[in-house]
Order: C-alpha cells, then structure tokens, then sequence
C-alpha cells in the first residue's frame, strides 16, 4: 500500500468532503488540546483530527476564496525550532494566506481562540518602511491611508502592527500623522472566536466580507510601499 504523503493525505480529504461546510469545532478543540499535549506523540495519535477538521477545511476554505483573492498557502504545522528556545514542535494554530506583495497579504486562522481573519503589511524590508513613512508623511497620500484606517476602525476592526515607542527621528512631535508614522507594519483583524456558525458554509462568507473590507488598505499599501 502506498505511503500518502502529507499534501496527499489532505487532498484526498478534501476531494471526499465537496465544496466547503464551515470548520468544525472539534479544529477548536484540537488547539485548545494541543496546547497542552505539544508533542509528537501526541500529535502522531490524533493525526487524523488534524487533518479531517483542521486542515481540510481550511485548504476548502482557501479553495473558495481563491477565485476572487488568488492563489492562498496553507502553512505548515511543524514549527520551525532552528532559532527558537521553545522546542515545541507544533504551532497551536493553523493558517491560511494570500500574499500580495512581500511581506503583505490577506489572512486566516484557526486556533483555540477560534477564528481570526486579518489583512496588511506584516513584515517589511528597510526598503518598504522607507517608502512607507514617505507616503504617510505625504499630505494627499498619508490622508488617504488615515480614511482607511479610520473606516476599518469604525466598523469593528482592529488596527494593529510593530511600532516605534516614540516618534520616528526627524518627524515633528506634532505631525498629523504621528501615530502612523510610527508603525513599521500595519495590519488589520477581527477576532470571531467560535460562533456557533463557524460550522457552517456561513464562514466562508463572513471571511469573504471580511477580506472584501481589507482591500483598500491592501491597494494602498500595494500602491504606495510595494515589494521588498
């Protein structure tokens, strides 16, 4: 009998379960789990958990997603322990994205707090931050972004990202734009936990609104900070 391989064994779930049925709240379960039995015996035991009500539909999700998004990637579930002094093996969730632009992308996991979406700017070279802050402290282009931000705000998002304590050097403690100008990213995200439509096709159309309302920062910053 042939050995399937880890791509193999979720596509062939995949294909059985037909177009996407939401995410099951055992995938919750799996992670609230894990976090506590992180080790590959353990992993090992509950494989198939793993791959029926986590990563199958959320490779189904993704599948769903991609005609008006693109192409998405599933991430691994190993962790990678080269540099880190966690030796866990897993990562205690499971993510899916879209990238757009280095380091720039629509996103979204699940885990033991259930369902996240997110989308921005999540990792930038010196390159794109230069760019960044030279279009923020722009006037026509930083009030641009600053309408975006404040239309994600006002409908529920959370505006989020790596930022600078203080103000970058050279800019005026009083720039309009002060608060942006510290970011060095710049994410959006909504946090759903685990409602209890998440088993349904009815998450497949709260991640698409989601994503749909991500769009305009993803075009800013597609315009205006670019690839690495």
């Amino acid at each position: 009998m042939a050995v399937l391989g880890e791509e193999d064994r979720v596509a062939a779930t995949v294909g059985r379960m037909g177009a996407f049925e939401g995410i099951p709240f055992e995938a919750v379960d799996f992670y609230e789990d894990l976090e506590h039995h992180n080790a590959r015996d353990w992993w090992s035991a509950h494989r198939d958990l793993y791959d029926t009500a986590v990563r199958a539909p959320m490779e189904g999700l993704a599948a769903a997603l991609e005609e008006e998004f693109g192409a998405a990637k599933a991430f691994r579930p190993h962790r990678d322990l080269r540099f880190s002094p966690d030796r866990s093996p897993y990562k205690t969730h499971q993510g899916v994205v879209v990238t757009t632009a280095s380091g720039m992308g629509w996103y979204v996991q699940v885990s033991a707090d259930g369902l996240m979406t997110a989308g921005g700017w999540y990792a930038g070279t010196p390159g794109q931050l230069a760019r960044y802050r030279g279009a923020v402290d722009g006037g026509a282009s930083g009030e641009a972004l600053r309408r975006v931000v404040d239309g994600l705000r006002e409908d529920g998002y959370d505006v989020d990202g790596d930022r600078l304590k203080t103000r970058p050097r050279g800019v005026a403690p009083d720039h309009p734009r002060l608060d942006l100008l510290r970011h060095r990213s710049l994410t959006a995200e909504r946090q759903h936990g685990a409602p209890e439509w998440l088993p349904t096709p009815g998450t497949l159309d709260r991640v698409r609104a989601d994503w749909r309302a991500y769009r305009p920062l993803l075009e800013w910053l597609g315009e205006h900070v670019g690839e690495g």
